[in-house]
């Protein structure tokens, strides 16, 4: 590729890091932005040492450093659609409608308006163009670090211009490159969890924000009243820690899981049971074709119904609105509404939609 005017998102993290440095070797004019994208502060928050290392990489690299501020997006786009959904005791995914709205939108609105050609951040992913001209959202090097999950709402024009320089590396090829440049990054933790709950516990932070309807926990089977909850938006289906039962003296002791949300009468459904767990169909929401809605109605791919899944195949029919219909080849475990399934064939994200 030519010289070319590229804005990385430089996060503070290794991988945002090493993507800059592979960019400036390849000759190309970088310039590094950090995004804050949440406001509030506190002992969780980790905005102001993520800026800082950000900064001391671009020094180190010798990059002009920027900061951008898209709390407000944030807020608007990304964390009040997430509080709806808890609301109505869904377990969605911020970090999807994170890069849909503010990495590849304001973001890369701010690289076209300062004259860039490319946006490129950390991501493991590649993008990969067909023979029709269309760009594929595909598998990067790192299987196991894979983040297609994430950006599969991304669009064509997105993708169009965006780069993933660390497609072809693994992590700790990366890592190796950051400590050998000597980098304050190198040896950073990746951040996990949604990234304005940080380490946080998830009901600790939700309590900042909704308010508590308690109601009982329930017995699957049984319905035997076994103890109370404190509002069905604060659980998720699968959970078993925090949920507060034990010695119980009609059932044995061990791991309880949340399997349903009784929203008629206020019940959080669980069960020692796991199988309860399995299920083997789910039908989407808002549901977006990278490579737009397929002309065939009926086919297989491999579904993701979580970050890290290995998926599962399963048959696929596409809905009259553009929604699919998914069956699954043998049961998936703990299938939760407002969680995305993501679809793939070969090494090919197809997309994906919010779980109903």
């Amino acid at each position: 590729m030519e010289k070319k005017k590229i804005v990385v998102g430089l996060s503070g993290g290794v991988d945002s890091s090493v993507t800059a440095k592979l960019l400036v070797d390849q000759g190309h004019e970088v310039i590094g932005v950090f995004m804050k994208n949440w406001d509030e502060g506190g002992p969780d928050c980790t905005a102001t040492q993520d800026a800082s290392d950000a900064l001391m990489v671009a020094q180190k690299i010798g990059i002009p450093f920027e900061a951008v501020n898209y709390a407000k997006e944030y807020w608007d786009d990304v964390f009040e659609y997430f509080l709806k959904e808890n609301k109505a005791g869904r377990t969605p995914n911020p970090d999807i409608l994170c890069n849909k709205y503010v990495k590849f939108g304001p973001f890369l609105k701010y690289a076209e308006s300062i004259g860039a050609d490319f946006i490129a951040t950390g991501h493991y992913a590649r993008v990969r163009t067909n023979k029709n001209g269309l760009r594929e959202l595909c598998l990067p090097k790192d299987a196991n670090k894979d983040q297609t999950y994430f950006l599969h709402q991304l669009n064509q024009y997105q993708l169009s211009k965006t780069l993933f320089p660390l497609a072809d590396l693994t992590k700790p090829e990366i890592r190796a490159i950051a400590k050998e440049h000597g980098f304050v990054t190198a040896d950073k933790k990746d951040s996990t969890g949604i990234c304005f709950v940080g380490a946080k516990n998830y009901g600790k932070f939700l309590n900042q924000y909704l308010a508590k309807n308690p109601g009982k926990i329930r017995d699957l089977e049984t319905k035997k009243e076994i103890g109370t909850h404190i509002g069905l938006s604060f659980y998720t289906i699968g959970q078993s820690k925090t949920l507060g039962i034990g010695g119980l003296r009609d059932f044995p002791e061990g791991k309880w899981y949340v399997i349903e949300k009784d929203f008629a009468n206020n019940d959080l459904l669980v069960s020692q049971n796991e199988n309860f767990l399995l299920g083997d169909s789910l039908q989407t929401v808002n549901m977006h074709w990278i490579l737009g809605k397929p002309t065939t109605k009926n086919f297989t791919a491999l579904v993701k119904t979580r970050y890290r899944d290995k998926g599962s195949m399963a048959d696929i029919t596409v809905l009259d609105d553009g929604n699919v219909q998914i069956k699954f080849e043998q049961p998936v475990r703990a299938i939760t509404p407002g969680q995305s399934a993501v679809l793939y064939q070969d090494d090919i994200c197809l997309g994906g939609g919010e779980i109903n």
